[in-house]
């Protein structure tokens, strides 16, 4: 099993009482942290432009002005983002901002898309908010034009919702066949047939009975399709609150509360730290999180990406899922 790591980036509320103009700092610090060790293999951004659980002034910053500062600032881990939204930019152009960003970090760029789903920031920048089956048709069409350009240096498409005319993408990027596609959803009926289809790497739930039926799903849609199931790797994302007891695991979900009921309220921090509060979350002592993580990789899956909401506090809970929890998994 292989490990990423979410870099705050303010869209969770965690660069809360940062000033912003030390904000880059930390982020960029926590990043050459887990460069600069082995623990990790990649590092991730969210693709969101206003905050959650509700939306606020705090920071959130932009995720591919992020993956060209890391890509410059860092030099072994992997950079991905859960998830590009397909709609926010031209599939051309993401094509060749992408195809750039691989070419600085020397190869290391990973592209996490999705069809999109935050109503709020779509209507206030613009995009409206099409149907989820719009949303997905051009998820798919999407992929297409930028496996293509990423693979020829060029690409013509002529779909429902894109149409490119000999879009140059060059150079394309440093990495043999292009950029990795990690599609993430769990929808069941497109989402997964779409991950079928193109995906190097698929990104669902993280509840194991879920995962182990996303899976199912997902094996069907690639023998539909005569693509092999084997061959794509299946991750998940944790919510990581860790302590070595009980208490402690309590205390750090405390100290989240506290930092984001002032900013977004008390009904909506709760809900947004039950959600992060269960085993299945990823929430636990050394030893839960590790069952949890057990029973997941003995479902399929391979890779697990890590949010801990103290990042930018404190890296201890950090160091201690490096220290017990890694090793126990490799």
């Amino acid at each position: 099993m292989r490990f990423g790591l979410f870099i705050p980036q303010g869209w969770r509320l965690d660069l809360v009482g940062i000033d912003p103009a030390e904000q880059w700092a930390v982020m960029s610090g926590l990043a050459s942290y887990a460069d600069g060790g082995d623990a990790w293999d990649s590092l991730w951004v969210y693709d969101h432009f206003h905050t959650v659980p509700v939306p606020t002034g705090e920071a959130t910053h932009e995720a591919w002005s992020l993956m060209s500062a890391y890509a410059a600032t860092t030099s072994r881990i992997k950079l991905g983002q859960m998830c590009t939204a397909m709609s926010y930019r031209n599939p051309a152009y993401l094509a060749k901002v992408a195809a750039t960003a691989d070419i600085i970090s020397g190869g290391r760029i990973q592209m996490g898309i999705g069809g999109g789903w935050y109503e709020h920031e779509w209507r206030a920048y613009g995009y409206g908010f099409p149907s989820a089956g719009v949303r997905l048709a051009r998820l798919d069409e999407g992929v297409q034009i930028m496996r293509d350009a990423w693979r020829d240096g060029v690409v013509t498409f002529a779909g429902e919702h894109y149409q490119v005319d000999g879009a140059i993408v060059a150079p394309r990027p440093l990495q043999d066949g292009g950029i990795p596609l990690w599609i993430a959803g769990g929808g069941e009926k497109v989402t997964l047939r779409i991950a079928a289809k193109y995906a190097q790497y698929t990104n669902f739930t993280s509840e194991p009975d879920g995962f182990e039926h996303k899976s199912q799903i997902l094996a069907g849609h690639c023998r539909d399709v005569g693509t092999d199931f084997d061959a794509i790797v299946r991750s998940a994302n944790l919510n990581t609150v860790i302590g070595e007891s009980e208490a402690e695991v309590k205390r750090r979900l405390e100290r989240v509360r506290a930092r984001l009921s002032g900013v977004a309220g008390d009904e909506a921090t709760d809900a947004m730290v039950s959600s992060m509060s269960t085993p299945a979350s990823g929430a636990g002592t050394t030893e839960q999180v590790i069952e949890t993580l057990q029973r997941l990789k003995g479902l399929g899956c391979e890779y697990v990406i890590c949010y801990f909401p103290e990042a930018a506090y404190d890296r201890s809970g950090i160091e201690l899922f490096e220290r017990e929890v890694i090793p126990a998994l490799q």
